[in-house]
């Protein structure tokens, strides 16, 4: 294939400008490409930060739960009523909401996602929280996302000065005695984590009896499997248990399936993809048509069709190359931009750069799969 990469070489680069253009629509295409990729892959990720720092085997729903902003309460007899099942060795209840933050500066209220749990066992991996577990036993006390927007006010810098920061959460007053990082996601710009008393004085209108989700720990050597579907033949259909990357997947179907946000992200992949086939075309079939004479000398010199089409797919996939290339700092500068713009988790990975690449070259392919068609009309005897 290679050998014949020169006469596609001179045939794109006779024409600079069609070149630099044909490279530049490639270029958008494949940013654009990037760009819903890294949206939705921020989508997933932001939204199952907290599944993912869970501390804890399975994990207790009411089945009309959505997601995590739309948690339905269930309770809590049925995630005591698992500690009957062998293998279980403890539980612990956890609360969720979101509620009104006062920004200590602006004075200006934003929701924010507010998390209790009983502080005798933490229900998170994150070593601050762990940390932070004897502050968040005292009354109205909390501690802070640093990950947050800046909306919520400059509370991380005055922690880390060791100041506590004094505010109201759902008008109730509440000080801010430590952070941890967890950051903004499509369904919440930040977060603050609390103990379980704590939670129900902010949300004093829930009974404590109802909670959002449970926490199962297995003892050492449990097999879950098993101990999951002692639970599901022990309780009824009025709850649902799950693995912890049973939640995860839970949380990024409702993103994936129940919203626009997901469907937007993916048609604009798809509408990346699609510039791109038309850009190509255009290069492609516009190329060949200013050297169907030298195909038609070819043909009756003897050359078959096979070769002429070996070189307009090696067109395609230099072209697709030259485009690639460029779009990636240029997406890695705006993956940068939105980072920091969003506080979400917008970064270059592997895996997409991979998947944008290999898009790249089919779309590249399908547009000279198209232009070829021209080639049948370099037909030898309109030469000689």
């Amino acid at each position: 294939m290679f050998d014949k990469i020169p006469l596609a070489w001179l045939q794109l680069t006779r024409e600079k400008i069609r070149l630099v253009v044909a490279v530049a629509g490639i270029t958008f295409a494949d940013t654009l490409m990037f760009m819903q990729l890294g949206f939705q892959d921020a989508l997933f990720d932001s939204s199952t930060r907290m599944h993912q720092n869970l501390n804890g085997d399975l994990v207790l729903i009411s089945p009309k739960s959505e997601a995590l902003i739309a948690m339905q309460t269930f309770s809590w007899r049925r995630l005591y009523q698992t500690l009957a099942v062998p293998g279980v060795e403890s539980v612990n209840p956890l609360y969720m909401g979101l509620i009104g933050w006062k920004n200590p500066e602006t004075k200006r209220d934003r929701q924010i996602l507010v998390v209790g749990f009983d502080p005798k066992q933490s229900v998170f991996t994150m070593p601050e929280v762990e940390a932070s577990i004897p502050k968040i036993k005292l009354p109205d006390v909390v501690i802070f996302d640093r990950s947050a927007r800046p909306e919520f006010g400059p509370v991380a810098p005055q922690i880390e000065a060791g100041k506590t920061v004094t505010t109201e959460v759902g008008g109730r007053r509440v000080y801010v005695k430590g952070l941890f990082s967890l950051g903004a996601s499509f369904a919440a710009d930040g977060n603050i984590i609390t103990s379980d008393l704590n939670f129900l004085r902010i949300f004093n209108r829930r009974k404590k009896g109802e909670i959002d989700a449970g926490i199962i720990y297995l003892k050492p050597g449990a097999d879950r499997e098993k101990v999951l579907a002692d639970i599901k033949a022990l309780l009824p259909d009025d709850v649902k248990v799950l693995t912890r990357e049973g939640f995860i997947e839970f949380e990024k179907t409702y993103w994936r399936e129940s919203t626009a946000i997901g469907f937007i992200f993916g048609l604009g992949v798809a509408m990346g993809f699609i510039v791109g086939i038309v850009i190509v075309y255009q290069i492609i079939y516009t190329d060949v048509a200013d050297h169907l004479s030298e195909y038609a000398t070819l043909k009756a010199m003897g050359y078959k069709n096979a070769y002429f089409y070996l070189v307009v797919f090696q067109e395609a996939f230099l072209l697709a190359i030259l485009g690639y290339l460029p779009g990636v700092p240029i997406v890695m500068v705006l993956y940068n931009l939105t980072k920091n713009a969003t506080m979400l988790p917008v970064a270059m990975t592997a895996s997409r750069a991979l998947t944008v690449l290999i898009l790249t070259i089919v779309m590249c392919f399908i547009s000279g799969s198209i232009a070829v068609r021209k080639l049948q009309e370099a037909d030898p005897a309109d030469i000689f």
